[in-house]
């Protein structure tokens, strides 16, 4: 299936793709039981009610409470799931969670502990269920990204040879793997979804966790909470609507970069220089991941549209740097000792995308939103496509 197939417009049928994975399913069960991890994002939801309408009452829904959730993620979810009439079962483990990546800051380090845990909770609850079946949502440009070394999603398993009933103890299958997201977009709507479900920003399944740049505390999670409740409502209202948008943290850790970076911010913006941020973040460059440097880029006020070509430039210049950021406000305060990033993209398939012109003043007021919370120092908007940067920061 080629990258074009990502738009449901490219001739996808999802009544004949609905009957061919019902069958599928239905012969992979067999008489037995089958347990799905739903996390309320687009992709797990639209499995779910795929599998409920293969099983019916032989489906049990799970969701992963991990510390990692939007506020109210849990209500909603249960809420949108309750509508689909899908039986949902939360298991909370916040604490093993906290745990396992306790001491950790290295982005790839964080998703394959998060991988352990999840799984591991997950297959203890099937176990008691009975259930020796896991269903998943993984999509094509989960496996894509996860084979071709970019960075490991967690819900990608057999294609890394990772036999799931040896070490966890359930049999894996993934119906939705060779889909793009428009095409899963137009199967949940299909499936009786609403658009609240089939339009939802999408969430990754370690949630915040991917978007908490450097080693997860619970107060660097608490804020980036605050931060997302703020750019999801504010972004909402955009028009256009981002396709998505999300909110990002890390230590205001500020380093010199290097020769010639802060010289090609002083062209980009009156006044202009540049620092780098003293965590790193997951990006791409040709077909591998570039786990690299984060520049912020400071001047006179712009729309961020002006500056999407500063990347380009600003990695010319060092390599090394995969996003670049341009400071939107700051507060002054000298007790506050996180960034927060706002990150809105365009895209058709998730494969690539373009960052979204956000008006200047649109972003000035959710800055100052967050601003709010005196622990942050400094709002930033990311102005990196995809390639090179990841459009999760880790």
């Amino acid at each position: 299936m080629t990258e074009q197939a990502g738009d449901a417009s490219y001739g996808f049928d999802p009544e004949a793709f609905v009957e061919e994975k019902v069958e599928e399913i239905r012969k992979f069960v067999g008489d037995g039981r089958a347990a799905i991890a739903t996390s309320g994002g687009v992709d797990s939801t639209a499995c779910a009610a795929l599998a409920h309408r293969a099983l019916g009452q032989r489906l049990i829904c799970f969701f992963m409470d991990t510390g990692f959730m939007r506020e109210g993620e849990v209500s909603e979810v249960r809420d949108m799931l309750s509508s689909l009439g899908l039986p949902l079962r939360v298991l909370s483990a916040k604490e093993r969670f906290l745990g396992s990546l306790k001491g950790k800051a290295d982005a790839e380090e964080k998703r394959i502990a998060f991988r352990q845990t999840f799984y591991t909770v997950l297959g203890e609850a099937a176990k008691e269920e009975g259930c020796d079946v896991l269903i998943q949502g993984t999509i094509a440009p989960d496996w894509i990204e996860t084979s071709g070394g970019i960075k490991t999603q967690h819900n990608v398993l057999e294609q890394l040879g990772l036999d799931t009933k040896r070490v966890f103890g359930f049999r894996l299958m993934e119906p939705l793997l060779d889909l793009y997201k428009d095409q899963v977009r137009a199967l949940a709507k299909y499936l009786g979804a609403d658009a609240a479900a089939s339009q939802r920003q999408p969430f990754p399944g370690p949630g915040l966790l991917v978007r908490c740049i450097g080693e997860a505390t619970e107060e660097k999670i608490d804020v980036l909470r605050k931060a997302t409740a703020v750019v999801e409502a504010g972004l909402k209202l955009a028009d256009p609507e981002p396709k998505q948008y999300l909110a990002a943290v890390i230590e205001d850790t500020r380093l010199r970069p290097k020769d010639g970076v802060s010289e090609e911010a002083g062209r980009l913006l009156h006044g202009g220089t540049a620092v780098y941020l003293g965590g790193r973040a997951t990006g791409v460059k040709g077909d591998n991941r570039a786990y690299g440097k984060i520049a912020v880029i400071f001047g006179e006020e712009r729309d961020p549209e002006d500056l999407f070509g500063a990347p380009e430039k600003i990695i010319h210049k060092d390599p090394e740097v995969v996003r670049v950021l341009y400071a939107v406000a700051a507060s002054g305060s000298r007790s506050g000792r996180y960034v927060v990033i706002i990150r809105a993209v365009e895209t058709r398939d998730f494969m690539t995308v373009k960052p979204s012109p956000i008006p200047r003043g649109l972003l000035k007021g959710l800055a100052g939103e967050i601003l709010k919370d005196g622990r942050v120092t400094l709002v930033c908007y990311d102005l990196t496509s995809k390639p090179p940067a990841t459009v999760e920061f880790e």
